[in-house]
């Protein structure tokens, strides 16, 4: 096992891993998105981006993105690379407000992390549209991992703390148990060549109606494009 040190918060950290990974000359079959900060107080990533909606998701974003050509070269007919994206139950209530992606006008911690992880999802449903009009022997999912028991929690309120610390044994997974679907996405064969797909204890299941919002979809890509600084191909494609 080989680390490369990557801060998703930061986008010239994001380039600088790239270009390291890019010059070992590995393949690259399996992408998981799965770092993330939750209820969090008003703060800004260096890129000066609101930091659920930039860490969370804007720099997940930009790192598929730029290792999708690596992705696309390593996959193959019988075994198609894959990325999976952890997203969230919280995307169910989420709501994307394209006119303020940095929750400027009103933040909320609740609602920021909520709309970071209905990003997500919108994400991967437009890229998986995108990788199976190129023909790309890549697919991408979303993970929801359910109520795991992390570090995740130490921003909620203290009582919320002191619940979770009684209950945790009986209400939430072990890290181990919220693992097993993004693991399952990952390596499992009946996951071949499937893509687009939002999965909740090894089962493919509905994500929020507005997830599926081809428009909305679109309409955040391109957005999200100007954001971190690419080039927006995929607006010519349907």
């Amino acid at each position: 096992v080989e680390f490369l040190y990557c801060d998703l918060a930061s986008m010239k950290s994001i380039r600088q891993f790239v270009q390291q990974f890019r010059a070992k000359n590995c393949p690259l079959h399996v992408l998981v998105n799965n770092a993330g900060v939750m209820l969090v107080p008003e703060r800004k990533t260096e890129d000066g981006f609101e930091e659920h909606f930039g860490l969370n998701y804007l720099g997940h974003f930009l790192l598929t993105n730029l290792l999708l050509d690596t992705l696309k070269q390593s996959g193959t007919h019988s075994h198609s690379a894959r990325i999976i994206t952890v997203s969230s139950a919280t995307h169910y209530v989420g709501k994307l407000l394209l006119d303020d992606l940095q929750s400027r006008c009103s933040y909320s911690p609740h609602g920021a992390y909520a709309q970071s992880k209905l990003a997500l999802v919108l994400f991967t449903y437009r890229l998986q549209h995108l990788l199976t009009a190129n023909g790309s022997h890549v697919t991408a999912n979303v993970v929801d991992p359910g109520v795991v028991n992390t570090e995740l929690y130490k921003h909620v309120f203290w009582v919320v703390k002191v619940v979770k610390w009684m209950t945790a044994w009986l209400f939430f997974k072990t890290p181990e148990e919220g693992a097993s679907t993004t693991i399952y996405a990952a390596v499992s064969p009946e996951m071949e060549g499937a893509g687009g797909c939002y999965l909740y204890n090894e089962e493919r299941t509905k994500s929020a109606d507005v997830a599926y919002d081809e428009e909305l979809q679109r309409r955040l890509w391109t957005e999200s494009c100007k954001m971190v600084g690419i080039s927006d191909e995929a607006s010519r494609l349907p």
